[in-house]
């Protein structure tokens, strides 16, 4: 039996502002037939209240873990953000 057999990876990729994080969520599903579709969440920085100190999460679920995570990070970065490691 697979050690991951019925867990949903979850991956989080990490991005600058809402417009890269909501063209990164529009991208997912043609580059990588992501299915459900991605969650955006705010992330503001500690100590931070200024909107425009806040980071964006996209957040996507693997439940068959098939979702190459140097893919993921590979675009993310060309929006200036990274994939937080699990």
């Amino acid at each position: 039996m697979p050690e991951n057999d019925g867990v949903s990876e979850r991956h989080v990729l990490v991005l600058p502002d809402r417009d890269a994080a909501e063209e990164v969520a529009e991208e997912l599903p043609a580059r990588f037939g992501v299915a459900e579709e991605p969650q955006l969440v705010r992330n503001a920085l500690a100590g931070e209240d200024d909107a425009e100190d806040a980071q964006w999460l996209v957040v996507v679920e693997d439940p068959e873990g098939r979702l190459d995570s140097s893919a993921l990070d590979e675009l993310a970065a060309e929006y200036e953000g990274w994939l937080e490691a699990p």
